[in-house]
């Protein structure tokens, strides 16, 4: 009997004619599709892998924003940030989706087995096949340290003892191998085309390959500091003895790309802040963007991340926007123009003693570009309006007088006033801009983009030049090669408007933490860095220190987000009216300070899956 795949559209209509049961079972289908066509027709074949893309386990994205206000980066203006949880969760990130795995086995075994296709055909497909098996490895030893590794599809043969198939946790060490000699064996099967953004080629392969050897080696090198997160059979963590070697793949594989010419950094606009803003969402001739998930308007298929954050002064659609404020920790971590790190001056020495500015986008005046092309800051605008963004009015005698409805009018002495801006920020209010900022990056400024009938069809960056280059930074830094690592690090910084050069002394693990921090927030690395440099607990320690005060420091607590409100100086005469003054505030829905436990380095293994399969180690501190 023949094999089917796909799923049954209608009632299916029996034709006469067939003279006995054998007649009627090989009789094809209208309805679904044969197992044989599908793998005769290279278009097919591409929608089955189109499929595959479409389910590669990202932790964080546009569509799913809860995760970007789990740690430092922002506040969550509405109801699902973790603001009022401590702990989290030993079952969070996890994932351990083995069908998908069996999927993707599936579809190499048949690809490799398919007559009808050409031989060019064959060979891209099943090494696109391998990427996408390699990719959800590397989530899982993320998350999981060593997994079981299957790269077959294993049969049940329905004798009752499913013994057979189980299978024991490779070597934390052994998965990260598979991920980097797999993206090595694929690499030049690939086709070379830097144009193509959303399926694999040969720069994916060579970047995942950096990537993946740069974790393995940090996780070899630190986690002497966290002795306690392994397991004696190498399950959880990597010996130290190997974090040389791997450093030296990470720092080969970046530089055979950087060295290739097909990827350079995104350069096309005068306005530094607006280059690095337009980055993500240019998708025309895009030099720096290497692999994405990408949407289209044509096809349906779209993501809401401008609707839920338009900021609300300019809002599409009646009550939505405005969901996602970047923290004050996250702003003040761009350092100035002068190499040198500060937190943002609205003080001089007390809260009360403020220092007032002619326009609010001053106090960020003389920082790194990319501060301005991640997060939209007071007196900003986007789509060409302003963003109006202030919390009150400081009067004359000192006082606040605010209210509770965006742009909302009040008299004073006489006269009718603004009171609070028509974004915010107001306690409590949803949607305002509660952390004093609205996200930049990846909001998408197309009209109609913020409306539920169109949304948007921004892509997700999975991988980019800039990326590649920190890597090489990174892996250099960790060879003891701090020259090298400040000329990779150099373009990334000249773009941002960082035009003094770091000397070689300049390098430390401090600079290398930094400079990710800022260039790529909000793009899914915070977590995963900060777990392989063992630094997640020192820094999502628990306590209730103040924000940031060392803003260059890796290590420094950042355990509470903060925001920055500005206020509007009403006092008709008086020297400072109309000028903006600036407050720090720690929001009453910031309720808890977060701790990241040394058990949240793996994710747990659930108890279903440990008990269908006694092979299975649990991870450690659990």
């Amino acid at each position: 009997m023949k094999k089917y795949i796909g799923v049954l559209i209608g009632a299916l209509t029996l034709g006469s004619g067939c003279s006995s049961d054998q007649d009627f079972l090989n009789v094809k289908p209208t309805t679904i599709l044969l197992l044989d066509d599908v793998y005769s027709d290279s278009r097919l074949v591409l929608s089955a892998v189109t499929d595959l893309y479409n389910r590669i386990p990202d932790l964080v994205k546009p569509s799913n924003m809860g995760l970007y206000a789990s740690f430092d980066e922002a506040f969550a203006s509405g109801d699902y940030g973790r603001h009022q949880n401590r702990e989290y969760s030993y079952d969070d990130w996890g994932y351990w989706d083995y069908g998908y795995i069996r999927e993707i086995n599936l579809f190499i075994q048949r690809v490799e087995a398919a007559t009808k296709l050409t031989p060019a055909d064959k060979a891209r497909f099943s090494a696109e096949g391998r990427y996408l098996r390699a990719n959800a490895y590397f989530e899982l030893v993320k998350r999981h340290g060593g997994v079981p590794l299957i790269t077959e599809p294993l049969t049940y043969d329905y004798s009752g003892d499913a013994t057979p198939l189980r299978k024991a946790r490779a070597k934390e060490s052994e998965i990260y191998d598979y991920v980097i000699s797999e993206m090595e064996a694929i690499k030049s099967i690939l086709p070379n085309t830097p144009g193509e953004k959303s399926r694999a080629t040969y720069g994916l392969a060579v970047a995942t390959k950096a990537r993946a050897a740069l974790y393995a080696g940090s996780i070899a090198k630190y986690g002497v500091n966290t002795p306690s997160v392994s397991l004696p059979n190498g399950e959880v963590g990597i010996p130290a003895s190997k974090a040389t070697a791997y450093y030296q793949t990470a720092l080969a594989a970046s530089q055979e790309l950087i060295n290739s010419g097909l990827y350079s950094l995104y350069q096309k606009r005068p306005d530094l802040s607006d280059n690095f803003a337009a980055l993500f969402l240019d998708k025309a001739n895009n030099p720096e963007v290497i692999f994405v998930e990408d949407f289209k308007l044509k096809s349906g298929k779209v993501h809401g991340f401008a609707l839920d954050n338009q900021p609300r002064a300019i809002t599409e659609e009646g009550e939505r926007g405005g969901r996602l404020n970047p923290s004050l920790n996250l702003v003040q971590s761009y350092e100035k123009l002068d190499n040198t790190f500060a937190p943002l001056p609205i003080n001089k020495g007390n809260a009360n003693d403020y220092i007032y500015y002619d326009k609010q986008e001053d106090l960020f005046a003389g920082r790194d570009a990319r501060l301005r092309g991640t997060a939209l800051v007071p007196g900003a605008t986007f789509k060409d309006r302003s963003i109006d963004i202030w919390a009150g009015l400081i009067l004359g005698d000192g006082s606040i007088l605010s209210g509770d409805k965006l742009g909302q009018l009040k008299t004073v002495n006489g006269a009718s006033v603004q009171v609070v801006g028509l974004s915010g920020p107001i306690e409590g209010y949803d949607g305002s801009a509660q952390g004093g900022f609205y996200m930049r990056k990846y909001n998408d400024p197309a009209v109609g983009s913020g409306q539920i009938g169109t949304q948007s069809e921004v892509w997700q960056v999975r991988y980019r030049y800039a990326e590649v280059l920190l890597n090489a930074a990174e892996a250099a830094f960790e060879l003891g090669n701090n020259a090298l690592a400040a000329s990779y690090m150099k373009p990334v910084r000249d773009r941002a408007g960082l035009v003094i050069p770091l000397t070689a002394g300049d390098i430390t693990f401090d600079r290398i933490v930094h400079e990710r921090k800022v260039e790529l927030a909000f793009e899914n690395h915070e977590l995963w860095d900060y777990k392989r440099w063992r630094i997640a607990h020192i820094v999502w320690d628990g306590s209730t220190s103040d924000l940031t005060t060392q803003p260059g420091k890796a290590t420094e607590p950042s355990t509470r987000v903060f925001s920055l409100w500005p206020y509007k100086v009403y006092n008709p005469g008086g020297a400072n009216n109309n000028k903006w003054v600036f407050r720090k505030v720690l929001s009453g829905r910031v309720t808890q300070s977060h701790i990241f436990r040394l058990g949240n380095y793996y994710s747990r293994i659930s108890d279903a899956i440990v008990n269908n399969n006694p092979l299975i180690v649990r991870n450690p501190n659990q």
